[in-house]
């Protein structure tokens, strides 16, 4: 699950803004607020049906593809499929992160349908990774309500910049670690693993970024203009990449997809991984004992609900896992940490002064439905 910061183009392009170019321009970055996500025309849903499947398409995923579909049966009863058409061949090409995002999907899913009174019965349908159909779901109303605050998905976000170095207090990870302590491995950054994720971080870019199939896959997934972004409502846009001011305002305007085939860009991008990699309180990993799609959507889930507990200790995570999609760095990893299960998950984690809203879009429920 990656994304990519740019700097600015030479001052040749910001001279055009005199001209009378800026006046039409995209002035303003694009961001999730601006999009209408609940309303729905092709299925007439039920309240609180439109209520979970919105939270439950929040969930994260690889360059923002959300690579997940639902098909109705009726009322409380569908099918979450996995979208072919949303893959990452070139960086996932066994779908293992697709899998882990549908997972986060599940996850957020189940909580927003507990936190109305209703149990998830779920069926898992999928035996590998590329079955289209994955989960059948039925919600059934319960007898007890499980209580949980749909804000903390809705205010579920990345973040990637001004990561502190102190160090994570050990009440806050057990806190995090609660209910999944077997699957997740906290590597803090007096720890000589530390240094040897931060390297092994940087390589596997250095790789992802000269091989140019990989590089062509991201600058299909990135979304420049606020045009282009407003008619996907999908990958990665300016603000989702953090990308403000007078920088973004020459992104959304002067970059196109040849712009990150260029050398300049992929020299930029490795240079800005090296720059978050030096900062950071640490590295969690997340396995799980084995890479079978039951195994790989648990996983998700459980990374979706650490997403879900950080906000509240002002921690930040920032998923890098450049290292497993990479062949010659993926070989490695378990032996060099002493790890011996699947590792599924590689999170940057800090504190955070203050946190941003929420900015990566979302399709609306409408395109989701698929027959």
């Amino acid at each position: 699950m990656k994304r990519r910061s740019f700097l600015t183009l030479s001052g040749g392009a910001i001279l055009l803004a005199s001209t009378g170019y800026y006046l039409w321009s995209d002035k303003k970055n694009l961001v999730r607020n601006d999009i209408d996500l609940k309303e729905t025309e092709k299925i007439s849903l039920k309240p609180d049906e439109n209520e979970i499947l919105y939270l439950a398409s929040l969930a994260p995923s690889g360059h923002n593809t959300q690579p997940w579909f639902i098909k109705y049966i009726e009322p409380y009863h569908w099918i979450i499929g996995n979208d072919s058409k949303r893959w990452l061949p070139n960086i996932d090409p066994n779908q293992r992160e697709t899998i882990l995002s549908i997972g986060a999907f599940l996850q957020n899913l189940e909580f927003a349908s507990s936190n109305l009174g209703y149990d998830c019965q779920f069926t898992l349908l999928a035996t590998h990774n590329q079955n289209e159909n994955i989960m059948e779901v039925r919600l059934i109303k319960g007898l007890r309500k499980f209580n949980f605050d749909p804000q903390k998905i809705i205010k579920r976000c990345t973040v990637r910049s001004n990561f502190s170095s102190e160090r994570i207090q050990e009440a806050d990870l057990n806190f995090l670690r609660r209910e999944d302590s077997e699957n997740l491995h906290f590597i803090p950054n007096n720890d000589p693993n530390y240094q040897f994720l931060n390297n092994q971080t940087i390589e596997a870019n250095r790789i992802q970024s000269y091989r140019d199939s990989a590089e062509l896959e991201l600058s299909n997934w990135i979304r420049f203009s606020n045009k282009e972004a407003n008619a996907h409502l999908d990958g990665l846009t300016t603000a989702g990449m953090e990308i403000d001011g007078i920088s973004g305002w020459i992104v959304r305007n002067f970059y196109s997809k040849q712009t990150v085939m260029e050398k300049g860009f992929r020299e930029k991008s490795i240079s800005h991984v090296i720059q978050q990699v030096s900062q950071s309180a640490g590295w969690m990993l997340i396995t799980s004992k084995g890479n079978s799609v039951a195994t790989l959507l648990e996983t998700g889930k459980i990374m979706q609900r650490l997403f879900l507990k950080i906000r509240d200790k002002g921690i930040a995570m920032h998923p890098m896992t450049q290292i497993l999609e990479e062949t010659a760095t993926n070989q490695t990893i378990n032996h060099s940490i002493g790890i011996k299960d699947p590792i599924q998950f590689i999170l940057r984690m800090s504190y955070l002064k203050s946190y941003p809203e929420p900015v990566s879009l979302r399709r609306p429920l409408d395109v989701l439905f698929h027959s």
